[in-house]
């Protein structure tokens, strides 16, 4: 049943383009008026990752999850914030390890399965003791963290988390590897590799024993990456091993909050392994929503209080499915 086929997202006249609704917002949308106060989370491991806090005096916060290579100041997670915030919510910007603008102590960084960080800021979050609900929200790969974190813990997630909503997310790694490794996203990858390689050159600076830059140049996929630098940094045989631990696709049956998953049929990061209806068809608490369009965290939207319909739609499932509460 919460296969939801009556998607009410419709994009503004000719932008309707997926590759226009990927890359015009990540180019040129600005986010103004959210302020963040940083905090810094010491690891179990020696390590760290830094929390940005948007606090409005609420009694429910939401920890938003940015996607690969992005971080808290990436206009699709302030708008998302500033959105929470309007509507009553305190918000964090989770960045991932060495995604704030400092590299990480270690030689690990983060990844599409890793949920302990996340399973460390909730508990975090929950110590604080402000607050008596909570929500998560993901882009992408930190969708995939949301989506997987809340499949290993079932009904033991941890008693705040109350719903969860995500977007553009490859729940199936493989799929969504392949994909975006074909010739029609060769840009895509480009830009990503260049991101990464600069991380890893900075890594193989501290660390030259563990991590090499040389011949990144070289790679052109994220097979190659991922059997280079992910699988043996983080415990995985090989990049297929891998994709296939880090998926969210095969724990979703298993998720034990009310959870909105929105993939937009044009998506072009995204195979078909990653629209999972009949996991969503058999479940009482996993939505899932397919767009006719709307790209990779896309989803704009023209408005006067300029918030995109991603952010307009979670705010929206939060409300009604999670809080029972009226749209403000």
């Amino acid at each position: 049943m919460p296969f939801l086929d009556n998607s009410t997202y419709r994009p503004p006249r000719l932008l309707s383009n997926p590759h226009v609704q990927t890359v015009l917002p990540s180019v040129f949308r600005k986010v103004r008026g959210v302020a963040y106060a940083r905090e810094r989370i010491d690891t179990p491991d020696g390590d760290f990752f830094d929390l940005d806090w948007s606090k409005v005096g609420a009694a429910r916060v939401a920890v938003v999850l940015h996607g690969l290579e992005g971080n808290s100041q990436r206009s699709y997670v302030l708008g998302m914030v500033k959105a929470l915030n309007r509507a009553g919510w305190d918000a964090i910007g989770l960045n991932f390890r060495g995604c704030s603008g400092e590299i990480n102590r270690t030689a690990r960084f983060y990844h599409s399965g890793d949920t302990a960080d996340l399973e460390c800021a909730i508990s975090h979050v929950a110590s604080v003791g402000e607050y008596t609900e909570a929500a998560l929200v993901g882009f992408s790969l930190g969708g995939n963290v949301v989506l997987k974190y809340l499949g290993e813990r079932g009904q033991q997630a941890h008693s705040l988390i109350k719903g969860a909503v995500v977007f553009s997310v490859p729940c199936d790694l493989t799929s969504g590897a392949l994909k975006i490794g074909s010739p029609d996203n060769k840009l895509y990858m480009k830009r990503f590799l260049k991101m990464l390689g600069e991380k890893i050159r900075l890594k193989a600076a501290m660390m030259p024993e563990l991590i090499s830059h040389s011949g990144f140049e070289q790679l052109s996929d994220f097979k190659q990456f991922d059997d280079r630098y992910t699988a043996p940094l983080h415990g995985f045989a090989s990049a297929e091993d891998y994709w296939r631990q880090a998926s969210s696709k095969p724990l979703l049956d298993k998720i034990g909050v009310p959870t909105l998953l929105v993939n937009a049929a044009d998506d072009p990061f995204l195979g078909p392994e990653c629209y999972p209806k009949a996991e969503a068809n058999r479940s009482s608490c996993f939505f899932l929503e397919i767009p006719r369009c709307g790209g990779h965290v896309g989803f704009l939207a023209f408005n006067r209080l300029s918030q995109y319909w991603s952010e307009s739609r979670a705010v929206a499932f939060l409300n009604e499915q999670v809080f029972r509460t009226t749209n403000p």
